[in-house]
């Protein structure tokens, strides 16, 4: 399993939000991004999913090409983005939700669906809510929930952007501890995040976009330690 992005690029007009971006992530692999606010992070993630065109670029699963597909296309070929305001349906019960992902997205028939919702629950610790509403959650299992509806749409590459945010600090660690144990060879994993810790516990490596650009791709010790880091995305002032 392999995910390749090469050279992807974006304008609005005359402003640049993503400029040449390159990254390979394989199978097993979480990759984490970071950056500060208006770096392009949720733009470059618009562009793998196809919710806003590229101008520029290839999005490159296993070899194929999926930069002229749409998003649901995508999709299929297994690109599956998880986001950081969950919505889900206030009346349908968690299984339900999963049902929906497995038979929409996965293309699954009925029985199927039903065995893969199940096995979706039990590797998300949502077995116990399976009957709740959507509408009945709380803040960590709606974002339970929307990790559970990517899986259940038997991705090869999920994106998660931003889906700690609102979490308390035990929350964040109940989901770290959740997306570590997704990490298998068959799936890759690429996790917008401001908190750093969260991605130093999860990443095997983190990005850094800021203006659109990449400054930084290494492991998270290197990532954190980074001068650049530490000045653009941190606020610290390097010495002279």
């Amino acid at each position: 399993m392999m995910l390749e992005v090469r050279g992807l690029a974006k304008a609005f007009g005359a402003l640049t939000v993503i400029d040449d971006v390159s990254v390979t992530v394989s199978g097993g692999q979480a990759l984490g991004v970071m950056g500060p606010n208006g770096a392009g992070k949720s733009t470059f993630f618009d562009l793998l999913t196809g919710i806003t065109p590229a101008d520029a670029g290839q999005v490159c699963l296993n070899g194929t090409d999926l930069s002229r597909l749409s998003t649901e296309a995508r999709v299929r070929h297994g690109l599956v983005r998880a986001f950081q305001i969950p919505k889900p349906f206030a009346t349908l019960t968690v299984r339900e939700h999963l049902i929906l992902a497995a038979t929409a997205g996965a293309g699954l028939d009925r029985k199927a669906a039903l065995r893969e919702a199940d096995n979706v629950l039990e590797r998300t610790g949502l077995t116990g809510l399976a009957a709740q509403t959507g509408g009945s959650l709380r803040l960590l299992d709606r974002k339970r929930l929307e990790l559970a509806k990517t899986l259940a749409t038997r991705p090869r590459v999920i994106l998660l952007d931003e889906i700690s945010g609102g979490l308390t600090e035990g929350e964040v660690h109940a989901l770290v501890d959740l997306i570590h144990s997704l990490k298998s060879p068959d799936l890759v994993i690429l996790w917008i995040e401001h908190i750093a810790h969260a991605l130093s516990a999860t990443c095997d490596r983190i990005m850094m976009l800021h203006l659109g650009r990449k400054v930084i791709e290494d492991t998270p010790d290197k990532v954190t330690s980074d001068a650049r880091v530490r000045e653009l995305y941190l606020g610290a002032v390097p010495h002279a």
